[in-house]
C-alpha cells in the first residue's frame, strides 16, 4: 500500500505483506506505532484498495465493504439515537428480516454479552466497556464471517478490559468466528492471538509471527492465572525487547533526519 502525497512524494506503508487465515483462526497483530496494522486491517475491510496485489476471501476478490466482513472499530461508532435493542438489530433491518427473527437473533446476542437488561437504555447511558458490548453483538448479528478488531479495548480500564478480554474469548470460541485483532497491548496480543503477527515499520511488514497457547487456555479461564504460565512471561519480554528495538531504530532515523 503506497499513499501518494501533494509534494508528489509517496509513503509506502506496507510492503510485501502476504498471510493466509484459516477459518476459526484469532490473530492479534502487533507492532510499533506507523507500522500499517491500522492500514492492513481497512484494506481487508474493503475501506482501502490496495495499491498493488489483491486479497481475496471465499475464492472471491475483496473490493470493497461487505457483509461477511465485520469491523469493531476502538469506539463503538454506535448510533446514538437508538437503544441499545436497536443498535444490535440494525443490520438485519438493512436486511430486511422478519421482525421475529430479528427479535430472536437480537435477544440471544444480549444475553450472550450480557446487557438482556440494558436493551431499551440509550447508548449514552452505557459506560464505555458496555458500548463496546453493544458493538460487538451489533457485528455479530450481521453474521460476518470475518470479525475485523481495530483496538477494541484500547478506552477501557484495566478490569473492563481484561473482563472483555474474556469475552472476545468466548465469542470466538462459541461462535467459530475468524477475527483479526490489531492492538498496542502486547499482554493483549499474547493473550487473545493463537496466532500472533508482529510487524515492522518503514515500509510496514511482516517481521516475525508466533503460534501461541494462551488463547486456547483463557476460554473460560482467569486471564491472571493464565498469565502466570511459564512461557508467558518470557514470551512477553521477547516481543516487548523487539518493539523495542524498533522504536529506538525509528527514532534514530527521525534525529538523523533532523
Amino acid at each position: 500500500m503506497r499513499f501518494e502525497l501533494p509534494d508528489g512524494s509517496a509513503v509506502q506503508a506496507l510492503k510485501n505483506v502476504s498471510l493466509h487465515l484459516k477459518e476459526g483462526e484469532l490473530m492479534s497483530v502487533l507492532g510499533p506505532s506507523g507500522c500499517g496494522k491500522t492500514t492492513l486491517l481497512n484494506i481487508v475491510a474493503g475501506f482501502l484498495a490496495p495499491t498493488e496485489g489483491k486479497l481475496v476471501m471465499n475464492g472471491h476478490t475483496i473490493s470493497g465493504p461487505d457483509a461477511e466482513r465485520g469491523m469493531v472499530f476502538q469506539k463503538g461508532a454506535l448510533f446514538e439515537w437508538m437503544s441499545v435493542r436497536e443498535n444490535v438489530g440494525f443490520g438485519p433491518s438493512m436486511k430486511g428480516m422478519p421482525k421475529s427473527e430479528k427479535d430472536e437473533i437480537v435477544n440471544h446476542l444480549l444475553d450472550v454479552v450480557g446487557l438482556q437488561d440494558f436493551k431499551e437504555k440509550a447508548v449514552y447511558e452505557l459506560s464505555g466497556g458496555m458500548q463496546q458490548r453493544v458493538a460487538l453483538a451489533r457485528c455479530l448479528a450481521n453474521d460476518p464471517d470475518v470479525i475485523l478488531m481495530d483496538e477494541p479495548l484500547g478506552a477501557l480500564d484495566a478490569l473492563t478490559r481484561e473482563k472483555m478480554q474474556s469475552l472476545v474469548l468466548k465469542l470466538w470460541k462459541e461462535t467459530g468466528k475468524t477475527i483479526i485483532l490489531i492492538t498496542h497491548s502486547v499482554e493483549e496480543a499474547l493473550l487473545l492471538g493463537e496466532r500472533l503477527v508482529v510487524m515492522a515499520p518503514r515500509p510496514g511488514r511482516i517481521h516475525k509471527e508466533y503460534r501461541l497457547p494462551f488463547a486456547e487456555l483463557g476460554v473460560g479461564a482467569d486471564l491472571r492465572e493464565v498469565k502466570k504460565h511459564p512461557d508467558f512471561g518470557p514470551k512477553r519480554e521477547e516481543i516487548l525487547s523487539m518493539i523495542w528495538d524498533m522504536e529506538e531504530e525509528i527514532m534514530g532515523r527521525t534525529e538523523n533526519a533532523a
